[in-house]
């Protein structure tokens, strides 16, 4: 599973071609192509409320996207990547699924949404609908700091949570291929203390030394690809507990399987991999189950 096609999807002033820049170290795995993906919500082609449509406001828009990506175009050219460009008036989520289908893309770029709270909780975040009908990995792009400098190499030092569910499995395969580009991973499991059921220690300590284990078979995958892997097991709150073992070690990156929960349940009791996505200051790489 490499990644070989990018889809970048910006709104220029929350992601821009500095962040693509410090992705282009995939290219010494397999990625040659950049599709650049800019939507323009309607209500922007719209004079005021209740206003209805304006062309003119549209083709504005689009010029002025277009000038933009020429620009970072001409730039990847230099450096022989192929590029490709989409600008729409639409829905982000829907242009961003039918964009990746079309392309065939094996990633998907998107920053942080900025939506407020109440507007998350009743419509839900761009960022937990695209995991929600995606097929394809879907890297959330945050900056590390406040200053907005972005991350130099964010596939340098990744964290790997996981459950070995079909998602996370996905996500080795997404990995693997990475040895030039990944500096060393963290294999991560995270315990809930509801599952430390047993009488005694000795019943603890098997559950932590099970899990242990086959953490160590996810890292001898990853050793015998050429990349440094270790295995950690966490005990508490998922959640939190990811978020300090990317503290920990360092991490540039953290990558989850995602978990395919309905968009109620998504919306209403939230699932991990969405809430670090939403609000981890790890730029988050999360992968969908494959899909029949």
């Amino acid at each position: 599973m490499e990644i070989k096609k990018l889809l970048f999807v910006t709104k220029f002033e929350e992601l821009c071609f500095d962040a693509l820049r410090s992705l282009l170290g995939l290219r010494q795995s397999a990625l040659d192509h950049v599709v650049f993906l800019t939507v323009i919500e309607r209500d922007k082609v719209a004079m005021h409320r209740g206003a209805g449509y304006r062309k003119e406001e549209e083709i504005r828009l689009r010029e002025r996207a277009n000038i933009r990506f020429i620009d970072w175009a001409e730039n990847l050219f230099v450096e022989g990547m192929e590029v490709g460009v989409y600008i729409e008036v639409g829905t982000l989520v829907s242009n961003v699924i039918d964009a990746a289908k079309d392309e065939n893309a094996d990633l998907i770029v998107i920053g942080r949404s900025h939506k407020g709270v109440l507007e998350t909780l009743y419509s839900g975040s761009d960022v937990t609908e695209l995991l929600r009908r995606a097929a394809t990995p879907v890297l959330v792009y945050k900056h590390l700091t406040e200053s907005s400098l972005v991350p130099e190499k964010p596939f340098e030092r990744v964290v790997l949570a996981t459950d070995w569910s079909p998602a996370s499995l996905r996500a080795v395969e997404l990995l693997k291929p990475l040895k030039n580009v990944i500096q060393e991973i963290h294999v991560v499991h995270v315990v809930g203390d509801e599952e430390l059921t047993g009488s005694n220690a000795m019943e603890i300590q098997k559950t932590r030394k099970d899990r242990r284990q086959r953490l160590d078979e996810v890292c001898e995958i990853f050793e015998a690809e050429g990349i440094t892997a270790e295995p950690h097991v966490y005990i508490g709150d998922p959640e939190e507990e990811i978020e300090k073992a990317a503290r920990e070690s360092q991490a540039t990156m953290i990558v989850m399987g995602s978990s395919g929960k309905s968009a109620f349940v998504e919306r209403w009791l939230g699932s991990t991999p969405q809430r670090i996505a939403e609000k981890s200051m790890y730029p988050t790489l999360l992968v969908p189950p494959e899909q029949a």
